[in-house]
């Protein structure tokens, strides 16, 4: 499994650092639900998206930084309501006036043969 999302950038003109992590201030909802899809098996989900390092550019339109944020476990029936804090790194692409992100890969485990 691997979950990509796509953030709209204020301009096409190729953004600098603190352009991107303003976007990703303003974007912080948007970027809990895209993590949470890799913690929906677990019934997890996540909050108060922050980032955790400095936005590392590998040419002029990608590179890759990292999130920091809450990943919250909550049942109400089996009384579990677990929160820590949690880190991930993101791959970005930018085309014209999108910024595609892309997670780890994580590989799913397939059925057990009987």
């Amino acid at each position: 499994m691997q979950e990509s999302w796509t953030l709209t950038l204020p301009s096409s003109e190729k953004p600098t650092s603190e352009e991107l992590k303003k976007v990703l201030r303003e974007n912080q909802k948007d970027l809990g639900i895209f993590l949470s899809y890799y913690f929906r098996k677990e019934g997890a989900h996540t909050e108060k998206v922050d980032l955790a390092s400095d936005i590392n550019f590998q040419d002029e339109i990608s590179g890759d930084f990292e999130l920091e944020f809450d990943l919250i476990h909550y049942n109400a029936c089996l009384a579990i309501h677990d929160q820590k804090r949690e880190s991930m790194k993101i791959t970005f692409e930018i085309e014209g006036v999108n910024m595609n992100l892309k997670g780890p890969y994580w590989p799913e485990r397939e059925m057990d043969e009987i």
